[in-house]
């Protein structure tokens, strides 16, 4: 009988403690475990990859570069024709010409004809250009006409075996547009002036030699 009552009183403890133990949570070791939630991170300042202390480009401006256009003449011309006052026309409407920075007007001829009316020829050909320009109201002292005569060719004027380069002389009778940037006018001006020095004919420019040679172009 005492046995079945010292049992009883067992059993009894045991249950207290596991309900004490629902009541204060769980033990490991012996020890309360205590588990912290921890709450979300939000609104964390995004960091810029730029640098607040340096001024960053405007890209619009940065991707503005200088103008370059050739407007070609046949052999003998004296006046601007439809194709010439359309590219002219284009060129009035580019954002480079809006943004009013310097002109330069380099003229070219063929190598027919001695160097010194060529020279006339390709002066006389850039003058076309700019009359056109200040009449459409450009500012004149906006525009340098540079007379390159023969000097720069962009095709052959001769074929290997002397003869003319008709689609080559075709190709150098022309007049190139430079419209520069605002930041580019300096550079622009130092150009201008070396190219001046350049087309000045020396006393020993003979031309080409083996090119046979045909009136100013």
């Amino acid at each position: 009988m005492r046995r079945l009552l010292l049992a009883a009183t067992v059993l009894a403890g045991l249950s207290a403690c596991d309900r004490d133990r629902e009541r204060d949570g769980p033990l490991i070791g012996g020890e309360e475990s205590i588990i912290e939630e921890e709450e979300p991170v939000t609104d964390v300042p995004r960091r810029s990859i730029f640098r607040e202390d340096v001024e960053q480009p405007d890209m619009e401006a940065a991707a503005l570069e200088p103008l370059r256009e050739t407007i070609s003449f046949a052999e003998g011309q004296r006046e601007l024709d439809t194709a010439a006052r359309a590219a002219l026309v284009e060129i009035a409407q580019s954002p480079q010409f809006r943004e009013s920075g310097q002109i330069t007007l380099r003229g070219h001829t063929d190598s027919g004809g001695n160097d010194e009316v060529n020279l006339r020829a390709s002066e006389r050909r850039a003058n076309l250009v700019r009359d056109w320009l200040v009449e459409h109201g450009v500012d004149e002292e906006r525009i340098t006409v540079i007379a390159m005569g023969e000097q720069n060719p962009v095709e052959p004027n001769a074929m290997p075996d002397g003869t003319p380069n008709e689609a080559g002389r075709r190709a150098n009778r022309r007049v190139e547009v430079h419209i520069a940037v605002p930041e580019e006018d300096e550079m622009a001006e130092t150009d201008a002036e070396e190219d001046e020095a350049a087309a000045s004919p020396s006393p020993s420019a003979t031309g080409s030699p083996t090119a046979k040679r045909s009136p100013a172009n």
